[in-house]
């Protein structure tokens, strides 16, 4: 009955010549240079036209996911006198203080869904979250959109809204792609590009928009969609003059369309192959996106995922041991020492747990979210967030707290020579005093942009050096005491990856396109020690290197994992988990590694040529 009624709307819609107009807009990127005020213009503009029934956004809001861009989005959006949906893009997901979380407390959720005259309009967004990666989406929201689809009716006609194409852009496209295959999708409307564009998504019709944002002529834009029973037109509509041009005409269609077989690409794990004795031990899913590697202390491995759960699992058998639920999701890497978890959450607090029970010893209120790691230290837990942290590890009693940041932290700090060092999102590497969180210096690179933060990267030293990485692509070397340069290069496309030798006498990078380098940590200059091909491609994975027994470790935005002579830099083996990102390996010897990635897994990868490892 209701399909027949659904069925009898169309008809109607079609007999009475009515159509469904909307307005779309997309990158409005509030908080960049101009976003604010071509957002406050596309809405004065829609304002005025009495025939739109809502408004679409489909990702970029802002242009950093900061609450208070954030919220001045929320300010101008809500002026609109239309029913809005609205979704994140990856500026709101990748450097958002709240881990996300202020985006779904603002608007209700992070996807929607809704019926208007028979049509369904569904929408959510691809991340990535926390991290510097390619699009991937969460399980969590993949059983969302599974649930939307029983509730379908057969040949309900459906519009999906996204930010990103659906392409290899997304690491893991064709989970959902293969899913709106089976449904009578009749348009995928997708931002992120900037521009007008017609595309097919394996068979699939889809338009991207253009961005909000002014062109070189100056002139802001967004799109007017108009759907018939039988057409859907898209306009291209200029909201100083009030003009639209057409750009986009498609026929919609009673049925699903029968879609082209392919064969469509799919991720290789070719390489496998070649290394036949490199395979998972076990595997364990959370069934949530994890966005931080795993720990390991004696024989348990703690994980944290986006549920809010921290989860202790056996080293040798991958069984879950217990679970800890915080209030929000957790983006950090657990620290265990002494027999003790500390970790950070989105709900604001810090938690300290007994390593073997999961029993809360401690819980301290931060004030805001939690997402850096901790580095504990002769019984201190250093953590940062909004605000830098030294907690006691046996009563959680702050030992101090740092208040000079105009961004949150999100890596693990360095414990060094007396010092915390730390980078933030405000253009700064931070070093503190150990005992009493006394300000000692702070640098910043030649690109001040908020988006240019040695952030990400966990600091490294050795010889009284510091050395980062970060997005302006140049590696540093900092003298530890005082912060000066003591080099810096540009020679190398670098990002946010890097790691220490056990001898301190080498510090590792990725290279963004296919190389691992290692660089002496004794010159007055950037002096490399070896450099391998690795070829994994382009990589912006914020993973960083980790050495254990003479092997170094790394992780790929593609999926691989990488096992290198740490002295010669040649490639041991190469093994592919899955299409997306797996952040920093824990390395339990040099045959075996400990990885998690964002579809929500957590395994063991070993050499098992002479059989299972031994614990």
């Amino acid at each position: 009955m209701r399909w027949v009624l659904l069925t009898l709307a169309l008809f109607a819609t079609e007999a009475n010549g009515q159509s469904i107009t909307f307005a779309w807009l997309s990158d409005t990127h509030v908080g960049g240079s101009t976003g604010a005020d071509d957002l406050h213009e596309s809405i004065r503009d829609i304002n005025t036209q009495n025939d739109i029934r809502f408004v679409l956004l489909s990702g970029d809001v802002t242009e950093s996911g900061t609450d208070a861009d954030l919220a001045l989005a929320k300010s101008l959006l809500d002026s609109l006198r239309f029913p809005r949906y609205i979704i994140p893009g990856n500026h709101d997901t990748k450097w958002s203080e709240s881990g996300g979380t202020a985006f779904g407390r603002l608007w209700g959720s992070d996807r929607f869904v809704f019926r208007e005259e028979g049509f369904r309009f569904i929408g959510m967004h691809q991340g990535p979250r926390m991290r510097m990666a390619d699009g991937h989406w969460a399980p969590e929201d993949v059983r969302w959109l599974d649930s939307v689809s029983r509730s379908l009716g057969p040949d309900e006609p459906v519009f999906f809204v996204t930010h990103y194409p659906i392409d290899s852009s997304i690491a893991n496209w064709y989970v959902v792609l293969d899913r709106l295959k089976k449904l009578n999708v009749q348009l995928v409307l997708v931002g992120h590009g900037h521009q007008n564009r017609i595309d097919s998504y394996e068979g699939i019709p889809g338009a991207m928009g253009r961005s909000n944002l002014r062109d070189r002529r100056g002139n802001g834009g967004y799109t007017i969609g108009r759907i018939t029973a039988d057409s859907c037109i898209l306009f291209e509509r200029d909201p100083k003059l009030g003009t639209e041009v057409r750009w986009c005409g498609l026929p919609l269609t009673r049925r699903r369309a029968r879609r082209l077989r392919g064969p469509w690409p799919r991720p290789s794990y070719a390489v496998n192959d070649a290394y036949p004795n490199i395979r998972s031990v076990w595997e364990y899913d959370t069934g949530f996106t994890i966005a931080a590697g795993p720990a390991l202390w004696d024989t348990l491995v703690v994980v944290s995922d986006a549920s809010g759960a921290i989860t202790c699992l056996g080293l040798a058998s991958g069984q879950r041991i217990w679970k800890y639920e915080t209030a929000g999701p957790v983006y950090s890497t657990p620290a265990i020492a002494e027999g003790r978890v500390v970790v950070g959450s989105t709900d604001s607090s810090i938690v300290c747990l007994d390593a073997r029970t999961g029993r809360p010893i401690w819980r301290y209120q931060a004030g805001s979210p939690v997402l850096g790691t901790a580095a504990i230290e002769g019984g201190v837990a250093y953590i940062g967030g909004r605000i830098m942290r030294a907690l006691n590890l046996q009563t959680g009693k702050p030992k101090w707290e740092f208040r000079g940041l105009r961004g949150f932290v999100e890596c693990r700090p360095l414990v060094y020579q007396g010092k915390v060092i730390f980078g933030a999102w405000d253009g700064h590497l931070y070093a503190l005093d150990a005992a009493d969180g006394r300000f000692l210096w702070a640098w910043q690179g030649d690109s001040p942009g908020l988006l240019y933060s040695p952030a990400a990267c966990w600091p490294v030293a050795s010889g009284r050096k510091v050395f980062i990485v970060a997005p302006d692509r140049k590696m540093t070397a900092l003298d530890a005491e005082t912060g000066a340069i003591i080099w810096r290069s540009g020679r190398h496309q670098v990002r946010e990856s890097i790691g220490i030798s056990e001898d301190g006498r080498s510090v590792y990078v990725r290279l963004m396109r296919d190389t691992i380098m290692a660089c002496s940590t004794d010159s007055a200059a950037q002096q490399t020690v070896w450099s391998t091909v690795a070829g994994f491609g382009y990589d912006i994975n914020s993973a960083m290197l980790v050495e254990k027994d003479g092997r170094l470790f790394y992780a790929t935005k593609d999926g691989m994992i990488l096992a290198l002579d740490a002295k010669s830099g040649a490639i041991l083996w190469k093994h592919r988990v899955g299409p997306g990102t797996v952040h920093t390996l824990q390395p339990v010897d040099g045959s075996s590694v400990l990885c998690t990635d964002f579809d929500g897994a957590v395994r063991r990868i070993a050499a098992t040529a002479g059989g299972v490892p031994r614990d």
